[in-house]
């Protein structure tokens, strides 16, 4: 099952500007209540035929619309069951006070680390931190957007000990291909579809060097997902334009690294716990605080 599809439909917003562009604003706007046409009626609301909505069907990758809907359905039922209280692209309106603001966020955060949760099988968190404990290299490849994330989960797993590299500047081609069948990639991508694009782009190279695999996408059976030893899944309700900011998808991107990084650590806890202590006490010799709580001595 594709999921997602209502991203994908919205890209088709951006790149057509045919019929299709027509019928993918009218899905966006109907949303859920989409099942209730017929295809003619549709055809009809769209000012196209059934052979546009066809070819509508075909540029997401499926055989036809009724193999289309098929899956739309699926992902409204999913859309469903996983619904929020907050609006996840507008949680907050021009006229909301400052505590409705707060208010807001605060639900949608946590409602987001819950659903982040519920997607996720401890197995597959398992899974995850025995590959990454036996790869020699770990490399992450992602987006702009993701990279402050990847970068605070790298600066978390050095102290204890594990080196993770952070593909920044266009460096990504050059170690997807130096990585080798004992080293390790986390790719992490929204939508995880395009694979022309970063970093789905480099998943073809990986493979053919027996990269192992662990990918952070939204949940279904995407390319990236398709083609990973193993998957974490985040909750990706945001549309790809028409919102305030990433907050949903950064909560769950933050939490799924963190739960990594902690089961990585609970397989070695005394070894990494005594590392950590060791490492932070040399490198935060000269830090001190006004605070006596806080303080510890660093003999």
């Amino acid at each position: 099952m594709k999921m997602y599809l209502l991203q994908q439909i919205e890209e088709i917003t951006i790149e057509y500007n045919d019929a299709r562009k027509n019928i993918a604003e009218f899905i966006l706007q109907e949303d859920i209540d989409l099942t209730q046409f017929t295809m003619q009626e549709i055809a009809n609301k769209t000012y196209t035929s059934k052979a546009t909505l066809v070819r509508f069907a075909k540029t997401l990758g499926f055989s036809g619309w009724n193999d289309f809907m098929k899956s739309y359905s699926k992902e409204m039922m999913l859309k469903n069951k996983y619904q929020l209280s907050v609006d996840v692209n507008l949680p907050f309106k021009s006229d909301d006070t400052t505590d409705d603001i707060i208010n807001n966020l605060c639900q949608l955060q946590m409602e987001t680390l819950q659903q982040t949760k519920d997607l996720n099988k401890v197995e597959n968190f398992k899974q995850a931190a025995t590959i990454l404990l036996n790869s020699k290299r770990i490399v992450v490849f992602c987006v702009s957007n993701n990279i402050h994330s990847a970068n605070l989960f790298k600066n978390k797993m050095l102290p204890i000990g594990i080196e993770v590299i952070v593909c920044e500047n266009d460096d990504g081609i050059y170690w997807a291909s130096l990585l080798n069948d004992n080293d390790c990639a986390i790719v992490i991508s929204y939508t995880g579809n395009n694979r022309i694009r970063e970093p789905e782009f480099f998943i073809e190279i990986l493979k053919t060097n027996r990269v192992k695999i662990i990918s952070i996408t939204s949940i279904g059976d995407n390319y990236i997902s398709k083609n990973a030893d193993c998957c974490l899944y985040m909750v990706s309700k945001e549309k790809l334009y028409s919102k305030i900011a990433n907050f949903s998808t950064e909560q769950s991107l933050s939490y799924l690294l963190n739960c990594l990084y902690a089961v990585v650590f609970s397989n070695n806890y005394d070894q990494y716990l005594n590392r950590k202590v060791k490492n932070a006490k040399h490198y935060e010799r000269t830090r001190k605080s006004i605070l006596n709580l806080i303080n510890e001595d660093k003999d």
